[in-house]
């Protein structure tokens, strides 16, 4: 959905005495990162906001979420200053009582149970914001809180996973040159309502067009026949948690049809022998019915995909959290290796991003012996649940909190993160949470998790910060960069995100609340971070003098940071190695953004395995295919539920903006004409969805956009908890769909939560 703007309006202006001024913005909600122009009145007052015609990446694109930053800013509910709770009564204090508070409350844990007795728990919105994404890892490592839960065990942990035993880094993740290719395979993922994931592109719609129109084709594999499938020529409804058995068929049907060519990926490429010798049992006829796709449809698939000139499948959070995430999110890859389509144009590439990412920097400490990735390291205390990239499933937190015993949880951080509604079982730690001797918050609402806190540590707003972001690039579809300055200056006694970060790990390091320098911690984490890269041999400054580069980047704090990341990456400046490379000064003086141009070719210069290639047949994988040939054999009855998420809403976030979620009603459960006639339920009339672990009650919407056999209920909804303050979002409450998804239920080999595939039953209410 392209917004234009409804006029032109100049840099400033003067009206009955009213100052108003356009800044141009990057919107920093999802990974579209579309460009924004907004308007403020007297300094201090959005007005209005528009795309902004003239940013280079999304060049007048924008959703409705983006539109509604200033909503966001000027929220009522919107925390601006600490909250300090006594029993069930909240009260605002100044900064130095809630870091005193916070010292009370962290030692007494500390003093009693030991470090170990805190975990945190860090909330998707941190990877978009600023200052917390760069500071996290400064907070984690200052502090010594470990291990850690986070949302990426319910969200794309198997992506991570399969990239840390094909490529040598969890983080390293390929993604699909849009603007190029002629097939467009799209699994798991509904880019009309999320944009992209893992996957930065504005208007993907837009672009599946472009495909269609020249002459291309797009193919959506999904349970639902979402909106993006109006953009495609073909929907290919799938049983939800079946997607390796059908890439394994297609890969099948490449070796019995001699379709393989890797292309110049054979020059890297090990192990296609072993692969094509384990899909030998998947034949299209095998997995047909289990995938509810035709044998002759899958064949035809698969020859469209090796055929066309280009192609790539894509595959998304529907193929992550799932019953066989790992292997569908490997299965992606090795497909557009197999075609040829990988690391070149029109197939599944790697970005060059002028924002470097630390997390690309090799991780030997996540190794095993043989220098390659290494899970199962230590187990978690109540499940027994293996350690995987460092964390085990979300589910286990509320357990760790609720069972008595040595090693049990007695303090949480929660940093920008809601898990009462976007963990599964949720009830469990929604009771488990009032357990704990010390909660802190870094969050800006009072929401369904923060409402446990004894201390809430609000942060800036999008409005109030600098944005650049980093992570996101190294995914994105072209090559480019954009900083947006702070649109408003937060009051002068609010210490800035991470600020708050560095102090709260101070306490954990034994310091007095008002004792802290956060400048000095800022200087020793920035140091650290320029004695590791400056260590790396494949870094640009390698054997560089540690203290020559940290005196020559100047300023603190995100800024810094975002400074370093660029002068060191590929299109940097290498601190005077590179006369004409990138600083962060050069790209302010762009306010519409940077395009370097569109992928490149990255093999082998990006592969961090011990030899420098690619073994696309990973024992650690194959070992859970037989698991994979018993769901061949199990019986379909019965209805599974999967998640959707809406294009005016991103998780829970959005919720308590009214120009978002009024209208009609769109957390409902979508069921199929025959399955809701089967169960006895109508439209309009509410229906009990049961499963394993909980009950819910919810309006139903019969529709043919549901597969049979499968029902859809989205996600980040269940505002009507007692004790938030979250005026509009209570008045729009919905129902929380992890209240149904068993905690135990998560793909063995990366601890993700299945979400997507939960067995129900659906009755009629009352």
């Amino acid at each position: 959905m392209a917004i234009a703007e409804d006029e032109t309006t100049s840099d400033q202006t003067t009206s009955d005495q009213t100052t108003t001024e356009t800044h141009t913005r990057t919107c920093p909600l999802c990974e579209a990162m579309c460009g924004l122009r907004i308007t403020v009145e007297a300094g201090q007052q959005v007005k209005l906001i528009r795309a902004n015609q003239d940013d280079v990446w999304s060049k007048g694109y924008l959703c409705p979420k983006g539109t509604t930053l200033g909503h966001m800013h000027h929220d009522p509910d919107r925390l601006t200053m600490p909250m300090i709770r006594t029993g069930d009564s909240w009260r605002e204090a100044t900064w130095p009582e809630a870091f005193a508070e916070c010292e009370r409350l962290i030692r007494g844990v500390v003093e009693t149970h030991g470090k170990e007795a805190f975990t945190a728990y860090i909330g998707n919105p941190t990877v978009h914001n600023y200052s917390l994404s760069r500071y996290v890892g400064a907070f984690t490592g200052m502090s010594g809180i470990s291990p850690i839960y986070s949302a990426g065990t319910v969200d794309q942990w198997p992506k991570n996973v399969s990239s840390a035993l094909l490529y040598g880094n969890p983080w390293v993740i390929p993604t699909p040159d849009l603007d190029r290719t002629d097939m467009l395979v799209i699994m798991g993922a509904n880019p009309q309502a999320s944009q992209g994931s893992l996957l930065a592109a504005a208007d993907v719609l837009g672009r599946c067009d472009a495909i269609r129109e020249r002459g291309g084709t797009v193919v959506v594999v999904d349970p639902r026949r979402t909106g993006t499938v109006d953009h495609a020529d073909e929907w290919l409804p799938i049983r939800p948690g079946t997607d390796a058995a059908l890439l394994l068929a297609v890969i099948n049907v490449f070796a019995a049809d001699e379709l393989i060519d890797l292309g110049r990926m054979a020059e890297f490429v090990d192990g296609v022998d072993v692969v094509v010798a384990a899909a030998a049992d998947f034949t299209p006829e095998a997995v047909a019915e289990t995938c509810a796709i035709p044998a002759d449809r899958i064949r035809r698939l698969a020859h469209q995909l090796a055929e066309a000139p280009t192609s790539v499948v894509y595959g998304r959070i529907g193929t992550c959290n799932q019953e066989f995430g790992s292997l569908a999110s490997w299965l992606v890859d090795v497909v557009n290796m197999l075609t040829g389509n990988f690391d070149r144009p029109g197939g599944l590439m790697f970005s060059s991003p002028m924002t470097e990412p630390l997390a690309h920097l090799p991780r030997p400490s996540q190794n095993g012996p043989d220098g390659r990735a290494a899970f199962g390291r230590w187990t978690s205390r109540v499940r027994g649940a293996p350690e995987v990239l460092g964390q085990v499933p979300v589910s286990c937190m509320a357990e760790e909190i609720d069972t008595p015993g040595e090693g049990q949880l007695h303090g949480l951080i929660t940093i920008a993160g809601n898990p009462v509604l976007s963990a599964p079982e949720s009830a469990r730690l929604a009771q488990a949470l009032p357990m704990l001797d010390c909660m802190i918050s870094i969050d800006n609402w009072l929401n369904e998790t923060t409402k446990h806190a004894h201390v809430i540590l609000p942060g800036q707003g999008h409005l109030e910060q600098s944005h650049c972001d980093e992570m996101i690039w190294s995914w994105a579809i072209r090559n480019a960069a954009k900083w947006s300055p702070a649109l408003f200056p937060p009051p002068d006694d609010h210490p800035r995100e991470w600020e708050v970060l560095l102090t709260v790990a101070g306490l954990f390091m034994g310091a007095a609340a008002d004792e802290i320098d956060t400048a000095l911690l800022d200087d020793l984490f920035f140091g650290g971070v320029v004695g590791t890269v400056v260590a790396e041999p494949t870094s640009p400054i390698h054997g560089r003098d540690q203290a020559e580069i940290v005196a020559a980047t100047p300023g603190r704090g995100p800024d810094r940071l975002a400074d370093f990341s660029i002068r060191r990456g590929v299109h940097g400046d290498h601190y005077g190695a590179n006369p004409d490379g990138w600083t962060l000064a050069r790209l302010q003086e762009h306010p519409d953004g940077v395009d370097l141009g569109p992928l490149e070719s990255r093999l082998p210069e990006l592969l961090q395995t011990p030899d420098g290639r690619i073994d696309i047949a990973p024992a650690y994988l194959l070992a859970d295919l037989p698991r994979l040939r018993a769901r061949l054999g199990r019986s379909e009855d019965g209805l599974v539920l999967v998640s959707r998420r809406h294009l005016r809403s991103n998780n829970s976030w959005m919720h308590n903006i009214k120009v978002l979620v009024k209208g009609k009603d769109r957390c409902t459960l979508m069921i199929h004409p025959d399955d809701a006639e089967a169960a006895g339920v109508t439209a309009g009339a509410k229906a009990r969805v049961s499963s394993e672990s909980g009950e819910v009650e919810i309006p139903v919407e019969v529709t043919d956009e549901m597969m049979p056999g499968v029902v859809s209920l989205p996600h980040g909804w269940g505002h009507d908890v007692e004790g938030t303050r979250l005026s509009v979002a209570r008045e729009h409450a919905g129902v929380n769909s992890n209240l149904l998804a068993p905690g135990h239920l998560v793909d063995p080999l990366s601890g993700n939560a299945i979400v997507n595939g939960i067995p129900v039953e659906v009755t009629p209410a009352g």
